[in-house]
């Protein structure tokens, strides 16, 4: 496996929920480092974030390169947090790659420091 680093920033836009409990927000980010580009998706959350309890799943597309090489691929999240922590699980959508990153397969290691998002990608190119 390869290592990337890179940073992103983020812009959330509410959506409207699609169920009762539920909500929404569309998203775009820039990247930065080992991964240069854009991406943009869609999160759903459910639970009482302010309470420190709930979830999220999430779906985006990144256009760009990783590590000198262009085109795109699919990233899939699903997290949660509660009393006993937050857990997360990130990885590129098998299948999504196009260009030179066909048949990218890997998982993103996520750290947010003072509101920085750092992001490790571990993946096979």
């Amino acid at each position: 496996m390869t290592q990337s680093n890179a940073q992103f920033t983020i812009d959330l836009t509410p959506g409207e929920p699609l169920h009762a409990g539920t909500g929404r927000f569309d998203f775009t980010k820039s990247w930065t480092g080992d991964l240069i580009g854009t991406s943009a998706g869609t999160m759903l959350s459910a639970g009482d974030q302010p309470a420190g309890t709930a979830g999220y799943v999430a779906l985006e597309v990144f256009t760009g390169r990783v590590n000198n090489l262009e085109g795109s691929f699919a990233l899939q999240q699903f997290g949660t947090m509660d009393a006993d922590g937050m857990v997360l699980h990130y990885e590129i959508v098998p299948g999504s790659g196009t260009e030179q990153l066909a048949g990218i397969r890997g998982t993103v290691d996520l750290d947010v420091v003072e509101g920085v998002h750092k992001v490790v990608l571990h993946h096979n190119l």
